[in-house]
């Protein structure tokens, strides 16, 4: 049986949202920004006026108001963009049980076998959600129908907003092909620049170059994207009620001011640490990677990452790990705005050591372990500010007792929580 995938896509979804409060701003320039007076002003989302001018997502409030010195700024509403990520949804799952959100604006549908219940062909029944999401909410989406999820995808970006773009076996070669190579699906700036190295600039010379060549260059992402461009996907869509595998647990702020020198440093890695670990804890993770993201006072960044010599939950740990990496690849004397630490390549157990004839095999300091998890035991009876290392106390880098906030409502220019 042919699958039919729709990838649906909120258009402009924050700032739309927002804009349901001011129809009077509906055609002028506007973004949803942070708080400017916390460090965190940048643009989170952005309406078709303000993209005219070029405004872009994550540059700061003063790059955006040079483009666009009329640009209306709102602050956003993350308990909104909820709400209405849940009826959108919602409908959704009127049509299949095979609805996978990737993120909160948008998700992959799986109606190949339903479909014909509701409409005279899969396009229709995109046109059908189109309406119906906009009757229910006001907001609007674009939907991309095809034979895989990339596909899907690239074919909600295809034409916004507001829109339907159907490829298919016959035609992918048609749109998807003239298009960048950075529109599919895990190609970042990275992946580019090294692509581009070799000569490929589109989706048709990705799929035309040898898979080999591409792996060589990129390792596993370039067996994967090689396949995609050649319409090779074969990925399910999840059921609606099918856990995700968590793929990496992080957490990043941006700072209250900037760090300056080594105390500051670890008081922010120890609080980054902590959340991390909490985080593996309830999931009965581990984590056999640590990685740290650096975003300097001029707001460029550098990303490192080391294997650990054993699989670990614990704060103390993945603290050690991401300020040895800091220590490694930073000049300690150099201010940094925002830190982000990860635990990567996650484990339910312990992973396999390469034992050496010389020292003992390292394994998880059980006494810390039971330090951790009977502070994990206070704050599910009394709360996560209940309990916290003495270091993050009365600092003045924006740390809370527990070092982060925890709300999903959290405005920063960093990704919260990668899980």
């Amino acid at each position: 049986m042919e699958r039919y995938i729709l990838h649906c896509d909120c258009n402009s979804f924050f700032a739309s949202v927002e804009l349901l409060s001011y129809p009077q701003l509906r055609f002028l320039p506007v973004a949803v920004c942070g708080s400017a007076d916390d460090r965190h002003g940048i643009i989170l989302a952005k309406n078709e006026a303000a993209k005219r001018f070029q405004v872009q997502t994550a540059e700061t409030i003063w790059q955006a108001k040079r483009k666009c010195p009329t640009l209306t700024l709102l602050p956003p509403h993350h308990d909104r963009y909820r709400h209405y990520s849940k009826i959108i949804n919602d409908i959704y799952q009127k049509y299949t049980d095979r609805v996978e959100p990737f993120g909160i604006d948008e998700s992959w549908l799986d109606v190949s076998g339903t479909w014909h219940l509701f409409a005279a062909s899969p396009y229709a029944l995109a046109e059908k959600l189109r309406q119906e999401v906009k009757a229910a909410t006001g907001l609007t989406i674009s939907i991309g129908v095809s034979f895989n999820k990339v596909f899907a995808k690239l074919g909600s970006d295809y034409k916004k907003p507001d829109a339907t773009t159907v490829i298919t076996r016959e035609n992918y070669t048609q749109i998807v092909y003239p298009l960048p190579v950075g529109a599919l699906l895990y190609v970042g700036k990275s992946a580019q620049s090294t692509l581009s190295a070799l000569g490929i600039t589109t989706i048709g010379q990705l799929a035309a170059a040898d898979p080999a060549l591409v792996t060589d260059a990129l390792g596993k992402l370039g067996t994967q994207i090689s396949s995609y461009a050649r319409g090779l996907d074969d990925a399910p869509v999840r059921r609606c009620d099918e856990a995700t595998e968590l793929k990496s647990v992080g957490n990043g702020t941006t700072f209250k001011r900037n760090l300056l020198g080594a105390a500051d440093i670890r008081t922010g890695v120890n609080a980054l640490a902590d959340s991390v670990a909490w985080r593996l804890r309830k999931e009965g993770l581990k984590c056999t990677t640590v990685q740290v993201i650096i975003k300097d006072a001029s707001l460029k960044s550098i990303s490192r990452q080391k294997p650990l010599p054993f699989a670990t939950y614990l704060a103390k740990d993945i603290a050690a790990a991401a300020y040895e990496l800091i220590c490694a690849n930073w000049d300690m004397r150099s201010p940094i705005r925002m830190l982000t630490v990860t635990g990567l390549n996650l484990t339910t157990g312990d992973c396999v050591q390469q034992l050496s004839l010389f020292e003992a095999p390292k394994q998880l300091d059980k006494k810390q372990e039971k330090l951790e998890k009977a502070m994990d035991t206070i704050r599910g009876k009394y709360g996560r500010t209940a309990i916290a290392s003495g270091s993050l106390l009365k600092n003045d880098i924006g740390l809370g007792k527990i070092g982060i906030k925890h709300s999903e409502d959290d405005e920063d220019d960093t990704t919260h929580s990668i899980w």
